[in-house]
Formats: structure tokens, sequence, C-alpha cells
């Protein structure tokens, strides 16, 4: 279905944007697949402007969760490719309209990549969760070098011999369009874009870590423009001015939180040449305690707007709303990408960690 674009005003997070300098919002997955590829290639973390790309991703979001979902990574595979530099081996990237990231890991699968009699790359096996993977043209993938534990970046064309993306088991009702599905390899050829762990060390990991919970954030202003919505149609209901006051806290501070970390991004990629140059390790922990922090923020405003919303408006919504049924479902699904009580463990363990007083 296509995005309820009456929801598509701006998402503001820092001053009033101009949403006449950004790409229209589109309004399905499918228009999203087709537009990103004419996309400014200035819409990158760090580069000055990180305020102006949340607000496109959130406002993305707010008019369709998946539509938020599908753009992000594409973004983020430019953005890591332009931290990256010249791959490591020289090689010519592939050549794409739409990108994917999939860098996740499960137990019992394994993808490794190997060398070729020829000096190529080759990767071979299974990675799970990856998006699209059957409707994208190229992937960033991460996988272990040489039987190991070591991890490299390549970059591979998903239409390559070789690759099959499977659909089997996504059976979601939120993000139905964005099938995540595991994806196997057999003998395709890969570029190293960057070995070790430059993949996860980089300051553009907790950028786009962050650029995520933007998405979030749009999902959750989306809901609860539809409880306002209500509430001005009810006159001086008390409960639902409640919900409404609620609603415009937890905002309030995914907002701030927000806002504030996209001027560290900035100033991230003011002292890092915009991702290309390494940070110091005092910095790198800054900016994963910040990204672990603003995460947990927007994730737990998300459910807290879902909470409230569900009181606010009954069933009536979720039942014969079709957009917004969807935006519920979608948003669910999406902020699992946070892993609740596991992310707040790691958070903890790594604020008791820091030099001083975090507070």
């Amino acid at each position: 279905m296509r995005a309820d674009l009456s929801e598509n005003r701006p998402v503001v997070l820092g001053t009033s944007p101009d949403p006449d300098a950004w790409p229209s919002v589109p309004g399905s997955v499918d228009e999203a697949l087709a537009h990103v590829r004419t996309w400014p290639t200035d819409l990158l973390p760090g580069n000055g402007a990180t305020t102006r790309l949340w607000e496109l991703l959130a406002t993305c979001a707010a008019a369709d969760v998946a539509v938020a979902r599908a753009v992000e990574p594409h973004l983020d595979a430019l953005a890591i490719l332009s931290q990256a530099g010249t791959p490591d081996d020289e090689r010519p990237l592939p050549t794409a309209a739409t990108w994917g990231v999939y860098a996740a890991e499960m137990t019992g699968t394994r993808l490794e990549a190997s060398r070729a009699p020829d000096g190529s790359w080759r990767l071979d096996g299974t990675k799970p969760w990856c998006s699209l993977a059957d409707r994208l043209g190229c992937a960033l993938v991460t996988a272990r070098v040489g039987g190991g534990d070591e991890r490299g970046l390549f970059a591979a064309d998903l239409s390559a011999p070789g690759v099959v993306a499977s659909r089997q088991g996504w059976v979601s009702r939120g993000l139905r369009e964005i099938p995540s599905g595991p994806l196997e390899l057999r003998d395709v050829p890969a570029t190293l874009v960057r070995s070790g762990s430059w993949y996860l060390d980089r300051p553009g990991f907790w950028w786009g870590a962050i650029g995520v919970a933007a998405c979030w954030y749009g999902g959750a202003v989306g809901v609860a423009r539809r409880v306002l919505q209500h509430a001005r149609t009810r006159g001086d209901d008390p409960l639902l001015a409640m919900h409404v006051g609620a609603i415009d806290e937890r905002l309030a501070s995914a907002r701030t939180s927000l806002a504030a970390a996209a001027r560290a991004v900035d100033a991230s990629g003011a002292r890092t040449d915009h991702g290309r140059r390494s940070e110091d390790e005092d910095a790198r922990e800054a900016g994963r305690v910040l990204a672990k922090r603003v995460r947990a923020v927007v994730a737990r405003t998300c459910e807290d707007v879902l909470r409230s919303a569900a009181h606010a408006l009954g069933p009536g919504p979720l039942t014969q709303e079709e957009a917004y049924a969807k935006r519920v479902a979608d948003l669910q699904v999406y902020i699992r990408q946070q892993h609740a009580e596991r992310d707040d463990v790691s958070l903890g363990r790594a604020v008791i960690a820091l030099p001083g007083q975090p507070w």
C-alpha cells in the first residue's frame, strides 16, 4: 500500500528544515527503491548536515516506516563507501543503483571469504537477516577471513551467479514489504572494502547506529499525530489530554537526544575528515556510549508512545484503519533492532567503565 502522505509534514529535530531542499518522500517501498538512487550524494552523516539527514529519515518514517527502513541502509552503504575510500584490494567496486548492508551474525550460520587462485576474493556460506536481498543491486557484507575469527568488509553483486535470497519464514505482520531472510552465497566474487575490524571501529559505525534511531523516532511521531488528531476532536477529555501530554514528554526527550547527537556526529566528522580517519580510543568509546544511550532513549519513547496510543485510541484504528495499523505493526518490529534489556546491560557496563562521573 502507499504511504499516508497526509502525514508527510516535516519531522523537525533542530531548526525548521527546508523541505523544498529535500528529495520527495516516496509513497511506497517500490518508489523508495526506485527514487533513492537519484537522491543527492551529500546525504551523509558527519558532513555538517547530519540533522538534515536524520530529519529526512524521520519524515519518511512518519509517513511510512517501511519506506524509511528501505532507504536507510542504502544511505548507510554510501556513507560507508565514502568513509572507506579506495578498497583494500584495489579492485573496482561493483556498480549498483541500490545497496544493502549485511553485518548480522547468528549461531549456526557463517559466511567465509577466501582467496581464489587468481587472487580475487570469493564468498561462501550463509548470511542471516538480509533485508530486500532479492531486490537490491549490491551489498556490503561482513565475512570471516581465512577460516578464523578475523572479519573483513566486502562488496558483492547480488545478481551474481551463486547468490540465492530466501523469503522463507518471513511471516511478520510488520515490515511485510521488507523481507529479511537468509542469503546463501556460493563462490560469489567480492571486493574487499576494508580488512580487520575497520567496519566496527570507524566513527561512522556509531553515527549510523543513531541514524536508525531517527527512523524509529519518525515512526513514533506518525503514531502520535493520530492520537493528537483524535484528541482535538473530542473536546476537553482529561484522559486524552493526559495521553497527549505523556506522548509529548517522551517525544521531546527523544528529539532532544537526537538533536544533540547530530551535533556530536558533525563534530566527530570534522575531527576525522568525515569519518575517513580513526578516532582516539576515548573519543571512540564516548561515541559508542552516546549511540547506546540515544538508541535506548528513542526505543523506550517508541514503546511508550505505542502504549499510550493504544490506551487513547482503543481498538478502532488498529482494526479499521489500514495505514495506522500498518504503522504500529511496522514500528513494533523495527524497534526490536534495539535489544531491550540486553542493550541496557551493554550501556550500563560501558558507563561503569567510563572515567570520571558520567552525570
